[in-house]
């Protein structure tokens, strides 16, 4: 009987994979260079002395048509020394304006907050967001800038992350991964994710879903307005896989900032549609059976749990070899237990504790 379920569970897992991978390898026209449109960087920075600058000459380097790029930096009433540091790298770089959050837009909070503030700013037609601890290609915008046919209002990317141990190799793939779920789903026009720090859409849009201000409050602003832009039916949402538009970004540095981070995703996640709790569901029902093999240590088993693990790995595979992060695969079977634990475990702390910790405050 056990076999059975266990069975059932993979087929629903696999099934699943399939459809992620058919949606991510789909491809989308672009539009000419001459076409490009304006575009604004927006990064909202709190307390991020150790990164910003990294970011900044990432940022410095993007290629893209001469007075269409403007880039703005909120620092987001940081208490360490990100303003500072923002001032004197910018000080003779007109193409970037440095703002501090200071007026409350609403009943927005924390990060919500201050986009919003640079957003009622921003002059481009394309709004490109990512965060402070991220280091972004210097084709970026032009190569996300490019999938702005008439017809689409949002384009995301992937995000990768540094991978120089087991600890940050895990979490690389595994956001690799989930933005395969992401692509998977969006490119087949049912989103259930996407991640802020790779995002892109029309500020037209924006101003017709009302802005921030007019969507319910969510620790992942992200998808919340994402998924905005998609109810309002007339945009395309797509999510390319091209590595020209690939952002890395840095790991968490140890696992309580790892926890938090996995937290705020699981209690943003709540508000995904349905569809999206039938994916949590196969995944959890698999790695439950996965952690089980051992106690019902059989052949049938055994060649159950490894064909998962065959599973992912060319999810994984075929994703990182169209990014060009082939050598991250070595940290497959860190990914593997780390995905296998908090899958199970992250139902369990919701039912227990929701208060989410972010950037000194909590939700």
């Amino acid at each position: 009987m056990l076999e059975i379920i266990f069975l059932i569970a993979l087929s629903g897992y696999f099934i699943q994979s399939v459809i992620f991978v058919i949606g991510t390898s789909k491809k989308f026209p672009k539009i000419k260079e001459t076409q490009l449109p304006s575009a604004t960087v927006i990064v909202a920075a709190r307390n991020e002395e150790k990164n910003i600058l990294r970011c900044m000459k990432s940022l410095d380097n993007l290629i893209y048509a001469e007075g269409k790029l403007e880039i703005i930096l909120v620092d987001d009433r940081s208490t360490d020394a990100t303003g500072k540091i923002i001032d004197e790298f910018i000080c003779d770089k007109p193409k970037f304006k440095k703002i501090v959050t200071k007026k409350e837009i609403g009943m927005l909070k924390g990060k919500t907050n201050a986009l919003a503030n640079a957003l009622d700013l921003a002059s481009g037609e394309i709004i490109l967001t990512t965060d402070a601890d991220c280091e972004v290609n210097p084709l970026w915008v032009k190569t996300t800038a490019s999938y702005y046919k008439e017809d689409v209002g949002a384009v995301n990317g992937f995000t990768t992350q540094d991978a120089k141990n087991g600890f940050g190799g895990m979490q690389a793939l595994d956001f690799i991964y989930l933005l395969t779920v992401a692509a998977g789903t969006i490119n087949l026009n049912k989103p259930i994710s996407c991640i802020g720090n790779n995002m892109s859409y029309r500020k037209k849009a924006y101003q017709e879903v009302g802005g921030y201000e007019n969507l319910p409050f969510s620790v992942t602003e992200d998808f919340n307005l994402l998924w905005s832009i998609y109810c309002l039916g007339k945009y395309k949402i797509i999510l390319p896989l091209d590595k020209d538009a690939l952002i890395t970004s840095i790991p968490c540095s140890d696992y309580k900032s790892l926890y938090r981070q996995k937290k705020r995703w699981a209690v943003g996640g709540i508000e995904v549609p349905f569809r999206g709790y039938l994916v949590m569901a196969w995944g959890f029902l698999t790695n439950i059976c996965v952690l089980l093999t051992p106690l019902f240590f059989s052949p049938v088993w055994l060649y159950l749990a490894v064909f998962k693990l065959a599973i992912d790995f060319f999810v994984l595979y075929f994703v990182h070899k169209q990014l060009g992060l082939t050598k991250n695969l070595k940290y497959f079977l860190h990914f593997q237990i780390y995905y296998l634990l908090y899958v199970i475990a992250l139902p369990f702390i919701l039912g227990i504790d929701r208060k989410v910790v972010w950037k000194g405050r909590e939700y």
